[in-house]
């Protein structure tokens, strides 16, 4: 009895803590840093998060339709825009930053002076994250009119020939446990994808072979993150946020890639 009761006792704690922590919404790119940083957080004596992540976009439309959430992490300032000024929020904090690179299959010898020829050879499949859905998209399309600028009509064959592979709420998603960008080029749907940097790097860490190509200084385009607290003052959201703007955070963002505002 003595131990049933024990075990029940445990079982409850443990549903209480769950229930205590923070319900962060946070964009795909966040993923691993933000699973290290939820650790860190516990560590240090807060309620472990409960994380949801997926493109940014997607995210901003369930909270918007209902679903709870105490913070709200964003690849983009606007997302997150949208609930300061619905009034569900006070203000955006930058917190991040990212630039978009190529991952690229092994054989093609690309670098940042000819990404654009690769990008435009028809011979060759392009990917792209979806716009609107995913900011990861509405960058790389930023980055076709800037090419377009380079070489008129460039942007618009681009946009026209980028395939829309990850990103949306209906993209096919990867095989269990696999890097959703590493698959999509290992498998052949891409040979190159216009992605994060910090992707990039994780998709090369699961495939060595693939490439990372950085953009020229004429093509590239940054991502700013902001971070949006939806729970009240003094709740755990709130607590969890600060801790995302604090230097050890910071310095966790730093180690894995991101640039820091």
């Amino acid at each position: 009895m003595r131990t049933l009761i024990v075990a029940v006792c445990t079982s409850l704690l443990s549903g209480a803590a769950l229930a205590d922590g923070a319900s962060v919404h946070a964009a795909g790119s966040l993923k691993t840093v933000f699973t290290q940083l939820g650790k860190l957080y516990a560590e240090q004596g807060g309620a472990a998060p409960r994380f949801e992540f997926g493109p940014s976009g997607v995210l901003r439309d369930k909270i918007a339709g209902g679903v709870k959430s105490d913070v709200f992490a964003s690849a983009n300032m606007s997302h997150p825009q949208t609930f300061v000024d619905a009034g569900k929020a006070a203000k955006v904090e930058r917190f991040a930053r990212n630039e978009l690179c190529l991952l690229v299959r092994p054989g093609l010898a690309v670098t940042p002076g000819n990404a654009l020829d690769h990008m435009l050879r028809r011979d060759l499949k392009l990917g792209i994250s979806t716009p609107k859905a995913d900011p990861s998209g509405d960058y790389a399309v930023q980055m076709f009119e800037r090419a377009d600028a380079l070489r008129p009509g460039a942007g618009r064959a681009l946009l026209a020939r980028g395939r829309t592979l990850t990103g949306a709420a209906d993209s096919p998603k990867p095989p269990g446990g696999r890097n959703a960008y590493a698959w999509v080029v290992d498998s052949g749907q891409a040979d190159l994808f216009v992605t994060y940097c910090t992707n990039v790097r994780l998709a090369k860490q699961e495939v060595p072979a693939l490439q990372e190509v950085a953009l020229p200084p004429e093509l590239a385009v940054g991502a700013d993150y902001g971070l949006v607290v939806l729970s009240g003052a003094g709740s755990e959201g709130e607590r969890f946020a600060r801790f995302l703007l604090s230097a050890p955070a910071r310095a966790v963002l730093a180690a894995d890639g991101f640039a820091l505002p």
